[in-house]
C-alpha cells in the first residue's frame, strides 16, 4: 500500500505543454489509493481538457472562481480546496506561475488556492532550457523553497522548442515516487517498531464454549492504523475480532487466549520501541478445560478459574527503553484505580476510560478517554471517534519520546 493511500491530493495544472502528462499523473495517484481533485489555470485548458482530468479523478475540475450554470453562478471556494488537501502539487509549474507564487499574485483560482493552502506544497517546474536557467527563474526557485515549498527538480531531455537540456518536467512516475519518499522521510515514527494488542481473548471451557468479553478490537486497530500512517512498523497482536486491515506497514498476529497473547507479545517486545496494550485480556481462565463438550446434566455448573498471566505487568518488569502504554477500563474510582495501575505496572502512560461515560468502552465507534503519564500529568478529552482518539494518543506518545 502506498503512503499516499487515503490522502487528499490537490493537483494544480498550469499552461505548459507538459500538462498532457497530468492525465498519467492523476491515474497514478488514484492507483495509489489517493483522493484527487484538480484545479487548472485557464490557459492549461489549451493543453489538456478538464473533461479528461475530471473523468480520471472522478471529481469536478475547477479553473475559474465561478461556474456558470444557466443563469446560476456557483462559486468555487479556493479556501475550501486549500483546506481539503493533505498535499498540493503544482505540475507543470511554468515560469509565469512560479513568479506569481513568489509575489503573491492571485489572478486565477489556482494561485488563490495556493495562497490559502495549509498543507505541504510541491511544485514541478516545466519550461524551456533558457527560461529554466534564467536568473529570475532561479530566484523564484530559491524564494519558493524559502517559503517551505518543495521543488521536484526538472529532468533533462528533448524540450518543446527542439532544444535538449534541463527544464523537462519530471516524469509522472518519478513525481509520485519523489512525493512518497518525501512524505515517508518526514513521518515521526519512521524506523520505529510499535507493538499493539487489540480485541478480547477467549478462554476455553470446552471445545465449544469459552469465557470472553465484549471488546470489538476497534480501538486497537485504529491505533495500529494511526501508527502505520505515521511511518511505524506495526506488530498487531489481536484476539478474535471481525476487524480487518490491509495496511502494508501492519503485521497482524492472530491469537485466541490470554496465554497465546502473552507468548506472542513477548516474542516482539525486545525489538519494539513503543508498546501499546489496548486488548481486553481475560483476568481469569478455566483451570481445567474439558476435552469434550460439557453436557447439561444439572441446573448449575461450577467452574474453577485461575488468574491469567498479567501481560502488561510482565512487560513493565522487563522494559528497558521502551515506551509502555496501558489501558484502564473502570467503573468506579476511575482516576485513583488508573493511577495505581500506572505505577504498579511501571507504565509510561495509561489511557483511562469509563463504562459510566455514554459512548465509551466496547462495541462503539467513539471513546472518551483521559491520559495519565508517569509524571502525574492528566489530560482529559471529550467524546471523540476512536480514529481521533488514536491520533491523540500517538501525538501524545511522540511528544513524550521527543521531549
Amino acid at each position: 500500500m502506498s503512503i499516499l493511500s487515503g490522502k487528499n491530493i490537490l493537483l494544480g495544472v498550469t499552461g505548459g505543454i507538459a500538462a498532457y502528462k497530468t492525465a498519467t499523473l492523476v491515474r497514478l495517484f488514484i492507483k495509489s489509493g489517493a483522493n484527487v481533485k484538480v484545479v487548472m489555470t485557464p490557459s492549461a485548458k489549451d493543453f489538456i481538457t478538464p473533461l479528461t482530468l475530471s473523468t480520471l479523478s472522478k471529481n469536478p475540475v475547477h479553473s475559474t472562481f465561478t461556474n456558470q450554470d444557466d443563469e446560476n453562478a456557483i462559486w468555487n471556494n479556493h479556501v475550501d480546496l486549500g483546506l481539503w488537501a493533505d498535499l498540493f502539487l503544482i505540475a507543470p509549474a511554468t515560469a509565469n506561475t512560479l513568479s506569481k507564487m513568489v509575489n503573491g499574485n492571485s489572478d486565477n483560482l489556482l494561485l488563490a488556492t495556493y495562497l490559502s493552502a495549509k498543507c505541504p506544497v510541491y511544485f514541478a517546474p516545466a519550461m524551456d532550457l533558457d527560461m529554466y536557467k534564467h536568473p529570475s527563474t532561479l530566484e523564484s526557485f530559491k524564494k519558493l523553497k524559502s517559503f517551505n515549498n518543495i521543488m521536484i527538480p526538472a529532468g533533462s531531455g528533448e524540450l518543446a522548442s527542439g532544444l535538449v537540456g534541463e527544464g523537462r518536467m519530471a516524469e509522472p512516475e518519478d513525481i509520485v515516487t519523489f512525493i512518497e519518499q518525501d512524505v515517508l522521510g518526514k513521518l515521526p515514527l519512521r524506523g520505529k517498531k510499535v507493538l499493539i494488542t487489540a480485541g478480547p481473548t477467549y478462554e476455553a471451557i470446552d471445545p465449544v464454549r469459552f469465557i470472553g468479553n465484549h471488546s470489538s478490537g476497534k480501538m486497537g486497530f485504529e491505533i495500529a492504523k494511526a501508527a502505520a500512517n505515521l511511518g511505524a512498523e506495526v506488530i498487531l497482536v489481536s484476539g478474535p475480532t471481525n476487524q480487518k486491515t490491509t495496511h502494508s506497514n501492519i503485521q497482524v498476529c492472530p491469537v485466541v487466549s490470554a496465554n497465546d497473547m502473552y507468548n506472542e507479545v513477548h516474542k516482539h517486545f525486545d525489538s519494539s520501541q513503543i508498546a501499546i496494550l489496548s486488548a481486553a485480556v481475560a483476568d481469569f481462565t478455566p483451570k481445567v478445560v474439558a476435552s469434550q463438550k460439557i453436557k447439561k446434566k444439572s441446573d448449575t455448573l461450577t467452574l474453577q478459574l485461575e488468574k491469567t498471566k498479567d501481560i502488561l505487568a510482565s512487560l513493565g518488569a522487563i522494559k528497558k527503553e521502551q515506551f509502555l502504554v496501558g489501558f484502564a477500563l473502570e467503573t468506579n474510582n476511575e482516576l485513583e484505580n488508573a493511577k495505581g495501575k500506572l505505577k504498579r505496572k511501571n507504565l509510561n502512560l495509561i489511557v483511562l476510560n469509563s463504562l459510566n461515560d455514554k459512548g465509551a468502552g466496547f462495541k462503539t465507534d467513539t471513546n472518551k478517554v483521559t491520559f495519565i503519564d508517569d509524571k502525574d500529568n492528566i489530560l482529559e478529552f471529550q467524546l471523540k471517534s476512536k480514529t481521533e482518539v488514536a491520533s491523540d494518543l500517538l501525538n501524545k506518545i511522540i511528544s513524550e519520546i521527543n521531549a
